[in-house]
């Protein structure tokens, strides 16, 4: 749902602020970008990446189980996840699936390793190792200009097809220049090495049944919620203030990037963390109203990208150029809601999602060992 309502503000990846409208509504279209931002920039793909790390560790046990091998069977489900993301990516070309199939690989050599061995690849990964890098570089050069990144070469012209009443045009331009894009921009803020990160907390999260309310996982989630705030709040203050506590521009650069994704982490704990005790300690059954979008988030994820396509390009409603955050919110509060009714209505008669109904047949129509 977050990523959802992010989604729609930012158009879909048409980062695009119309002129022509009030300014009482400029100001409030700040306010909402800001707060959305705040909430879910950043968290909502560390929570999709996370669950992703658990749901590998329900297969692989359920496959132990059975006493089956499940190794080359998870290579060709990320196979159809990748072919997944490139569907999607004609859509929108932020899609993640392509990103998550790639790195999804490496969880089958990983989690063959003792879990400490895990704990620490999935903490060194969380300090951007290609940032680091590049830090070190910054270091020897501090005075060195800045320089855009590489992305926004990409990005700047997608506005030579975006706004196209042709959907293959803009569908080319997704899958061409708008991944390009992306891949690049992944890169540039360290996405690679969080996301694999993230999939092996969520991976030791999902093999320790972390998920599951006994009394030593409530001390887990507790403790978890305290150190999350213990962490966000110095962490983000120090995000605020960074450009009074590093001069040099290209060595704030690649300290931020690394600062961020930190705060990020610590805030997504705090978001999970905090709905997990509430789900518990209080009893807010109403909560299960969203597990109906959690067992379609593949199918959920692609039509979102289809929805946005179709609202805000140019081969649909091309409403990117008359829409602000505010509207573009309103916007995704509609689709959220039609989606949950969607969802609610698919699984009287069906057990899985549309597309997940294929990746799951897909996955098991081969003879593979």
């Amino acid at each position: 749902m977050s990523i959802m309502l992010l989604h729609n503000i930012e158009h879909f990846d048409v980062y695009y602020f119309p002129e022509q409208l009030p300014e009482w509504v400029k100001s409030l279209d700040q306010i909402i970008w800001d707060v959305m931002f705040f909430l879910f920039s950043g968290k909502s793909y560390s929570i999709f990446a996370l669950l992703f790390g658990v749901t590998f560790a329900i297969q692989l046990n359920n496959q132990k189980r059975k006493q089956k091998p499940f190794d080359l069977r998870f290579i060709w489900r990320m196979i159809l996840l990748f072919g997944f993301g490139l569907f999607n990516a004609a859509f929108f070309q932020g899609d993640v699936l392509g990103i998550y199939a790639t790195l999804g690989i490496l969880l089958i050599p990983l989690s063959k390793l003792k879990d400490s061995y895990v704990l620490a690849i999935a903490i060194f990964l969380l300090f951007l190792p290609g940032e680091l890098f590049n830090l070190i570089e910054a270091l020897q050069h501090p005075n060195e200009p800045i320089s855009d990144p590489l992305s926004w070469t990409y990005f700047g012209k997608m506005f030579d097809y975006v706004g196209e009443p042709s959907f293959w045009n803009t569908a080319y331009g997704n899958v061409t220049n708008g991944r390009t894009g992306v891949l690049l921009w992944n890169w540039e803020n360290g996405r690679f090495f969080s996301i694999l990160a993230l999939f092996l907390f969520g991976y030791l999260m999902g093999k320790r049944n972390l998920f599951v309310w006994t009394a030593s996982t409530k001390l887990f989630w507790y403790k978890a919620f305290k150190l999350s705030v213990l962490f966000f709040i110095p962490l983000y203050g120090i995000q605020l203030n960074m450009e009074s506590l590093i001069e040099s521009d290209v060595v704030r650069r690649s300290v931020l990037t690394i600062e961020k994704a930190w705060t990020n982490v610590a805030f997504m704990t705090f978001l999970i963390s905090g709905i997990i005790i509430l789900f518990h300690k209080f009893n807010m059954q109403w909560f299960m109203y969203f597990s109906y979008f959690g067992k379609m988030s593949l199918s959920n994820y692609i039509i979102q990208s289809i929805l946005g396509g179709a609202i805000y390009y140019g081969w649909g409603l091309g409403l990117y150029s008359v829409t602000g955050a505010t509207y573009g919110l309103l916007i995704g509060l509609v689709l959220t809601f039609l989606l949950g009714k969607f969802c609610k209505w698919w699984f009287r008669k069906h057990k899985h999602g549309p597309f997940e109904t294929i990746w799951h047949k897909a996955t098991w129509i081969s003879p593979i060992k």
